[in-house]
């Protein structure tokens, strides 16, 4: 894999000069897993000073594969940018320090199940008490109030619960997950959004807010067209494997060596491909006359489209649907897209300097801002590889009671 940008120094533990929109904003980050680090990775890409707070058995994700020389990769891109504090919050010590620092801090994002943090002294009400400014963000699976909000939850069971998985796959076959960690992502994506809003808000009223965010929420928020079809629609939502569930042709169809996607939602976009066929008077076909009309004859567009993709590769026949006007694509393998023109082009994956590994890929946040250079992210922290640095910084501690802290353990890890 090649990377157009630059990396940066190797090595650098001290905190970064500030950079992009939001330089100059302290997080606080007690996060683990997934979602709650995508939430402040994001936060972190535009310039936040994110300070990750790990136990001293470190995030799971530090021990979840696949791994090179020990590091995680999952670990590595969502933590991108980071800095690192090893505390230990069971020592009094511990959450003294912490008390300090949430004093310091613009955000402070947790993603335990509802009651742990309180019972850690970092709940919600603990914090405001030291920071009234401050925003205080919860990530957990179902949200902090409901019938549902101690339960464990995972990105699986998520999609489980939120109707995700039952409308996914094909129409006789069994529910399906979506391919990524979705309910994770969007919660976390939810966040930083929330985060923002809440940072604008804070000018005006110069006091801190609250924000729930539950994963499965955010795929219920995520769900349209499901919640078009309950409205209005003649049956419940349900599996429609690569075809979309309310127009049509709209999905994927075999030609001689693939899969072809077609996306037609008009009847301008249906002529195009009618003409594309060979069969101009599709268009004018009763059956075929609208959208819904079209989607209700599904059986026998497809047959005709299949006809006509049968003998054709699938890259012959998307040229010639592109070239007609028709919304059409191939379906691409995930390594030809990370290694493709587009992903090179949008600047999508970077590289930084990790200083044990050497080069390695770098997720960039996907909105461009003008005049932000990309490509300039940091490799996720090493366990509390930022101890002295933060601290010294957020607190003004001495070397001496620095030195007190790690020798009585409350601080941890391959301090710098």
């Amino acid at each position: 894999m090649t990377f157009e940008s630059q990396p940066p120094a190797p090595g650098a533990s001290s905190p970064p000069e500030p950079r992009g929109p939001l330089a100059g904003l302290k997080v606080l980050d007690f996060t683990r897993v997934l979602a709650g680090p995508y939430c402040t990775a994001l936060l972190a890409d535009l310039g936040a000073e994110v300070v990750k707070v790990e136990a001293p058995q470190g995030d799971e994700y530090r021990h979840i594969g696949p791994f090179r020389s020990g590091e995680s990769a999952l670990y590595q891109l969502v933590n991108r940018n980071k800095l690192g504090l090893c505390i230990d919050l069971k020592q009094a010590a511990g959450r003294g320090l912490v008390q300090r620092l949430i004093r310091s801090a613009d955000v402070l994002v947790e993603n335990f199940r509802p009651g742990v943090a309180a019972r850690l002294g970092i709940g919600y009400h603990d914090a405001v008490r030291e920071n009234p400014r401050l925003i205080y963000a919860s990530i957990s699976g179902f949200g902090q109030q409901g019938t549902y909000k101690d339960l464990p939850a995972f990105d699986l069971i998520a999609q489980a619960m939120s109707g995700f998985m039952a409308m996914t796959g094909e129409p006789q076959g069994p529910p399906m997950k979506v391919g990524e960690s979705i309910g994770d992502l969007a919660a976390g994506l939810f966040c930083s959004w929330a985060i923002l809003a809440a940072l604008y808000e804070r000018t005006r009223t110069g006091r801190g807010r609250q924000i729930d965010v539950g994963m499965v929420d955010a795929l219920v928020a995520l769900s349209p067209t499901a919640i078009a079809q309950w409205m209005f629609g003649q049956s419940s939502p349900h599996r429609t494997g690569n075809r979309h569930p309310l127009s049509t042709p709209f999905g994927a169809f075999p030609a001689r060596d693939g899969h072809v996607v077609v996306c037609v939602l008009n009847g301008p976009q249906f002529a195009r491909l009618a003409d594309c066929l060979g069969h101009p008077e599709l268009a004018a076909d009763p059956r075929f006359a609208s959208d819904e009309e079209r989607t209700r004859h599904e059986p026998e567009l497809a047959a005709i489209l299949g006809q006509w993709l049968a003998p054709q590769s699938a890259r012959q026949a998307v040229a010639r649907l592109q070239e007609a006007g028709v919304p059409a694509s191939t379906i691409e393998e995930p390594v030809d897209v990370f290694e493709g023109a587009h992903v090179a082009e949008r600047q999508l994956l970077s590289r930084t300097l990790h200083p044990r590994l050497g080069a390695i890929p770098a997720m960039e946040q996907p909105v461009h801002f003008g005049g932000l250079p990309r490509g300039r992210q940091r490799p996720a922290p090493a366990l509390g590889e930022h101890n002295r640095a933060v601290l010294a910084r957020w607190l003004s501690l001495s070397a001496a009671e620095l030195d007190r802290l790690a020798a009585e353990a409350a601080i941890q890890g391959d301090s710098r």
